[in-house]
């Protein structure tokens, strides 16, 4: 359903409790906005929780943590978005 990256499984295994949770939420630029969080729901993959209602939104998705001069984020990488805004925080499906 979801994959998770090498580097994203450090990540979040570094992170421990509470764990890093991923919901999709209405609203941004192109319609839909992923939403970074945290709680002490058990997770889903990877001590990673997904709220079952965003399931359909990041099926097939890849969840990487990048590391940049300007910082390092979780991001997620969506075939299935037919449109993003430029910073990569909205889309489409």
């Amino acid at each position: 359903m979801l994959t998770v990256t090498e580097a994203a499984k450090e990540y979040l295994t570094k992170v421990g409790k509470p764990n890093v949770s991923l919901t999709v939420k209405g609203g941004g630029c192109s319609g839909f906005q992923y939403e970074w969080g945290t709680t002490d729901n058990e997770p889903t993959v990877e001590n990673l929780w997904l709220d079952p209602m965003a399931e359909m939104f990041v099926f097939g998705c890849e969840v990487d943590y990048v590391t940049e001069l300007g910082g390092s984020y979780l991001t997620v990488k969506n075939p299935n978005a037919t449109a993003s805004c430029g910073c990569g925080e909205s889309f489409a499906v």
